[in-house]
């Protein structure tokens, strides 16, 4: 059975670091998801997961101006808390941003899709609330 098209594409750290080193195919989801009309999401804490030294900080602030950053709430912080005790009591300390992230995601208008390296991680988090697609 053919998933729904997304509605809402959410990026992970390692998708947001792929799109700051000019990743070809991810600026290509990226461009196409936009052509469309789904907003491209990605969270404050993502911002600051995918960021490392050598990052062009004037590219960073045109790539951010072209996504939808999202604040982390207060109903987020404790929608985290609910799934990491559902994913059978993962720690937050290993699993915070994870879980603030998918949070956000779970918010965003349905069906969301996420890019992201860790299936696993969100797996165990959102299992089937949210469409998977590897980076």
């Amino acid at each position: 059975m053919k998933e729904p098209a997304a509605r809402s594409l959410v990026l992970d750290s390692q998708a947001l670091s792929l799109l700051l080193r000019n990743d070809r195919q991810m600026i290509t989801r990226i461009e196409a998801a936009r052509r469309v009309g789904v907003p491209v999401l990605v969270s404050a804490l993502t911002v600051v997961e995918a960021v490392y030294g050598k990052t062009d900080t004037a590219r960073l602030r045109w790539l951010l101006s072209r996504l939808q950053v999202q604040d982390v709430t207060q109903a987020d912080g404790l929608t985290a808390v609910q799934l990491l005790s559902d994913a059978g009591g993962l720690h937050g300390h290993k699993y915070a941003i994870d879980a603030l992230v998918a949070a956000m995601a779970l918010r965003s208008s349905a069906p969301v899709l996420v890019l992201t390296s860790d299936r696993d991680d969100w797996s165990k988090l959102c299992g089937d609330r949210v469409q998977i697609k590897d980076v």
